[in-house]
C-alpha cells in the first residue's frame, strides 16, 4: 500500500499535498526516545533559526487559495502583497522604511498610523501561511528578517537579555510573530516594550493570533496595568480579519481513533527515525526541559509514537504540551498514539478557561499530525 494519502482542496491554505520525503517502514530499528534527550541550545542558534518552519518553506502568496465564499481572505492577500512591496529598499536605518503602508510611495515623514499588520482569524484559515508568505516576499536577506512564535520571541529575550535582543533585531527590516498570545502580564510588558523600541528603530511588524489586539488577555487578567499594555500593543498594528473554516478539519474526521499499544510499539520498531515513549513519561520529561528547547528536542525525528495517551492533569503540563504540539506541527512530524483520542486531552474546565485558544489549537494540530501518522500504521 502506498504512503501518499491525497487530501481534498483546502481553501485558505497551501495547494500542495504531503511532502515528497516521508518516513518509511524498514525491517527493525531501536526507537529513539524523547525522554532520553536533554538538548542545550546556544543563543546564536535561537537567532539563526528565526525563519519560517520547514512546513512553510515553500509557501507563497500564489500558493494560498482564498475561499471564494470568504472575501476577507482575498483582501488579506492584497494588503499583505502591498505591505511587502512597501518594504522594498526599507533597510533599517534608511528613509525607505518610512514607506510602510504607502505601498511604494515615498513619505516625507514617518507615518503616524500602524507600523505593522495583525492577522486575526480562527484556527486553520491560513494565517501562518500568509505570515510566512510575507516573510518570503519581503525584499531583504534572511538575516534581515525574523520569524518566530511569541514564545520563541520571549525565549530569545531570556537567552540574549533585553538590550541585546533590541540591538540584534533593530537592524531587521521585518519581524513576524506567529501565535501572538499573552498569557502572563510580565510577558506583556516585556514584549510591549520590545516592540515599541523596534518600531522606533524602523522595524516593520506582522503578527498572527486568534484574537484581535485590543481583545488579547480578555478573560485572563483584569489588572488595569495589563489592559493598558494591551492597548499600547494594539496601536502598532492594522488588524486584518480572516474569516473561514479550519481547513485541517474541513470535510475530514475530527479526530482519528487511537491505535493499540501493540501497533504503536510495532510501528516504532519498523519506522526509521521514530521515537517511542509513554505519554506519562513524556509529560514528566517536558517539565524538565525549557520550552525554548522543544524544537531541538525534535531534531531528526521522522515520527513520534506515544502509548497511553490520557487527559492532561493540570494547566502547567497542558501549556507545555501546547508548545511541543506547535514544534511538531511546524516540522510536520506525524504522531501515532494509543489511549485516548487527542480531542479528549484537555478537561472541559480547561477548554472553557483563559487558555482555551491554545488548547483548541493544540487539538487541531495534533489531530492533523495523527491523520498524517495513519499511513505509518497502514504500511506493510
Amino acid at each position: 500500500m502506498g504512503c501518499s494519502v491525497p487530501r481534498p482542496v483546502a481553501w485558505g491554505t497551501v495547494s500542495s499535498s504531503f511532502p515528497a520525503s516521508r518516513p518509511g517502514p524498514i525491517t527493525d530499528v531501536t526507537p529513539l526516545s524523547l525522554c532520553a534527550r536533554e538538548p542545550h541550545v546556544p543563543a546564536d542558534r535561537l537567532v539563526a533559526e528565526m525563519v519560517p518552519p520547514p512546513r512553510f518553506d515553500a509557501v507563497r502568496f500564489a500558493t494560498y487559495i482564498p475561499d471564494p465564499n470568504q472575501p476577507s481572505q482575498t483582501e488579506a492577500v492584497r494588503v499583505l502583497e502591498g505591505f511587502a512591496t512597501g518594504l522594498d529598499g526599507a533597510a533599517a536605518g534608511d528613509s525607505g522604511r518610512r514607506r510602510l503602508f504607502g505601498f511604494g510611495k515615498a513619505q516625507k515623514k514617518t507615518p503616524a498610523g500602524p507600523r505593522g499588520v495583525y492577522l486575526d482569524g480562527g484556527y486553520g484559515v491560513g494565517k501562518t501561511h500568509l505570515l510566512a508568505s510575507l516573510w518570503h516576499a519581503t525584499p531583504a536577506e534572511p538575516s534581515l528578517k525574523a520569524f518566530g512564535t511569541f514564545v520563541e520571541l520571549t525565549n530569545l529575550v531570556g537567552a540574549l537579555g533585553f538590550q541585546q535582543t533590541v540591538k540584534t533585531l533593530s537592524g531587521h527590516r521585518l519581524l513576524c510573530i506567529d501565535e501572538f498570545e499573552l498569557d502572563d502580564p510580565g510577558d506583556t510588558v516585556l514584549v510591549s516594550t520590545l516592540l515599541g523600541k523596534l518600531v522606533a528603530a524602523g522595524v516593520a511588524l506582522a503578527a498572527t493570533s486568534n484574537t484581535l489586539p485590543g481583545k488579547l488577555g480578555e478573560g485572563r487578567f483584569a489588572a488595569a496595568d495589563f489592559l493598558r499594555e494591551i492597548q499600547g500593543l494594539s496601536a502598532h498594528f492594522r488588524a486584518l480579519r480572516i474569516d473561514g473554516e479550519d481547513y485541517r478539519h474541513r470535510g475530514l474526521p475530527e479526530a482519528p481513533p487511537p491505535y493499540s499499544d501493540e501497533l504503536v510499539t510495532r510501528t516504532a520498531h519498523t519506522t526509521e527515525g521514530a521515537s517511542l515513549d509513554t505519554f506519562t513519561d513524556l509529560l514528566e520529561h517536558l517539565a524538565r526541559v525549557h520550552p525554548s528547547r522543544y524544537g531541538a528536542l525534535t531534531d531528526g525525528l521522522r515520527a513520534v509514537c506515544l502509548t497511553g495517551v490520557r487527559p492532561v492533569p493540570d494547566q502547567s503540563t497542558a501549556l507545555r504540551l501546547v508548545v511541543l504540539a506547535d514544534r511538531l506541527y511546524d516540522r510536520e512530524v506525524p504522531v501515532l498514539a494509543s489511549g485516548l483520542p487527542f480531542d479528549r486531552l484537555f478537561s472541559e474546565e480547561m477548554l472553557a478557561g483563559g487558555y482555551r485558544k491554545k488548547y483548541f489549537r493544540a487539538i487541531s494540530r495534533l489531530t492533523a499530525l495523527a491523520r498524517d501518522a495513519g499511513r505509518l500504521a497502514e504500511a506493510p
